[in-house]
């Protein structure tokens, strides 16, 4: 009789998670080209707009040493992927459309500087509201965490988006909406992540 095998014991990402996936943050200079937290060029078309954040754990405290990749359309609404058909909306070939932060070490706070997305067609043509996806993990997350940061001047859109919709608290819907505000000539999005608690940011099973 073949014996009970036991469960390979789990391994979440750091604190390794960075020289792997952003050895420069860990002050290691090994890649050629690093993915960095800028996702645009000169050439770029749409608003510039930074967005920037913390990730909080269950007791309000900033996690220092997580890892963040932004996945988004471009200022027209279209996705640089092959998936991406919607053959009415043009590419942006200055714009990747993805990138990869790292909180500050001392801080905790995260950004990336990039373009205000345009509104995505979704299924059976469903237009959603412009929205960046996220991907965050750390220390602590077995697996990474999938979210969306919607944009607080996007009400209307906001108000008949077929993901926001499928939350059924509104309370727990403020939770994937960034505030913008202007700072220093720039426009800033602010969105925090809570990980845990009564205000628990809304995550995604992808």
């Amino acid at each position: 009789m073949t014996p009970l095998l036991r469960e390979t014991a789990s391994q979440t990402a750091g604190p390794y998670v960075h020289i792997g996936l952003a050895p420069k943050a860990a002050g290691f200079d090994i890649f050629e080209n690093n993915f960095g937290n800028v996702l645009t060029t000169p050439e770029t078309q749409g608003e510039r707009i930074t967005i920037e954040g913390k990730v909080y754990d269950g007791s309000g405290t900033p996690v220092r040493d997580v890892l963040l990749e932004i996945w988004q359309a471009n200022a027209q609404g279209r996705y640089a992927h092959p998936g991406d058909r919607q053959a009415a909306k043009p590419l942006d070939a200055a714009f990747r459309g993805w990138g990869r932060a790292c909180s500050d070490f001392d801080t905790g706070t995260w950004s990336f500087e990039t373009i205000k997305p345009g509104a995505v067609a979704g299924r059976h043509g469903v237009a959603m509201a412009p929205h960046v996806n996220l991907w965050i993990v750390a220390r602590g997350i077995n697996i990474g965490l999938h979210t969306r940061a919607y944009f607080d001047d996007e009400a209307a859109a906001n108000a008949t988006d077929p993901v926001l919709n499928l939350v059924e608290w509104e309370v727990r819907r403020k939770t994937l909406i960034a505030r913008r505000e202007q700072r220093g000539g720039k426009t800033v999005y602010t969105f925090d992540v809570r990980l845990q608690g009564p205000d628990e940011t809304v995550f995604f099973d992808v």
